[in-house]
């Protein structure tokens, strides 16, 4: 077993091998999707930047560049690798069995976005879940302890993070729809560019949209310090989908100005400017 776990995640980091030196199909390269999208965002940054006294290189930008490559595929490659071993344990046609919705089965745009919605949920109903636990929001502060918005800022959370939101989102995956489909990769091409966008000093609203999808305008007051005291758990938790915080009355954008405070309640104790100490920062803090 010990051995079978060491070979799946040494699988996982020649994976991430591979993409970097375009040695797989160009669907899976994850690496330089996620590169070109980043200098795609970053460029309209520079080029319409909204909080215009912000600089190109704002505070943590390095670190949050980190950030986003340690989580999306160095911590990643170990979590997948994992995965791939508990599923080679698994009866061959145990997920087409317990799925309530074949996916697969559906013409190929129907399926993509039905995945995309129970996606999309599946990671706001965690986000809300990170705030109502103390315990959880002690590590989700990492990601709260942005205080300059950009777009790198979209992948800067704690590893812990990820013990959450993957087992939920493989959970619904499995359970409602049998597995990803085959064309996964749009859905998560596209949900990387809106999370990009979402946390980007750009000014985006998507105009009549705005009460479908997620933007920077209405994410910008999720990262707002100052809360009213009936939302103290937090607002706008949408991920690429807003839609839930209108259904379920979480949303909340008192003006589109840009200019508020971002962070949460005593943050000037937060280790902001180093990886090491916010690794450990959660471990037995309350609030």
């Amino acid at each position: 077993m010990a051995y079978n776990i060491i070979d799946t995640i040494s699988g996982g980091f020649g994976w991430l091998l591979k993409q970097i030196m375009f040695d797989c199909d160009w669907s899976q390269n994850y690496f330089w999707m996620l590169t070109i999208v980043s200098l795609l965002v970053w460029g309209l940054e520079l080029a319409f930047p909204w909080r215009k006294n912000q600089k190109a290189i704002r505070r943590n930008f390095w670190l949050d560049a980190f950030y986003m490559y340690f989580n999306f595929f160095l911590f990643s490659s170990v979590i997948y690798g994992v995965y791939g071993l508990i599923a080679t344990y698994l009866p061959e046609d145990i997920m087409s069995k317990i799925a309530f919705i074949d996916v697969k089965a559906m013409p190929v745009a129907l399926g993509l976005l039905v995945f995309f919605i129970l996606n999309d949920f599946a990671q706001w109903f965690t986000h809300v879940v990170l705030h109502r636990f103390e315990f959880l929001w002690n590590f989700h502060k990492v990601h709260h302890s942005i205080k300059e918005m950009g777009f790198a800022g979209h992948l800067r959370y704690h590893w812990m993070e990820n013990l959450v939101y993957k087992p939920l989102k493989t959970l619904v995956v499995m359970v409602l729809i049998g597995g990803e489909p085959e064309q996964a990769f749009i859905i998560h091409f596209i949900s990387v560019a809106i999370g990009h966008l979402n946390h980007a000093n750009v000014k985006i609203t998507w105009g009549p949209l705005k009460y479908v999808f997620n933007n920077s305008v209405m994410h910008l007051w999720h990262h707002v310090k100052d809360l009213p005291e009936d939302r103290m758990r937090g607002v706008n938790f949408g991920i690429s989908l807003s839609l839930w915080d209108y259904i379920f009355k979480t949303n909340y954008i008192p003006h589109d100005s840009g200019d508020i405070e971002i962070g949460f309640g005593n943050d000037e104790k937060f280790p902001i400017d180093s990886f090491a100490k916010q690794l450990i920062y959660p471990i037995g803090k309350e609030d």
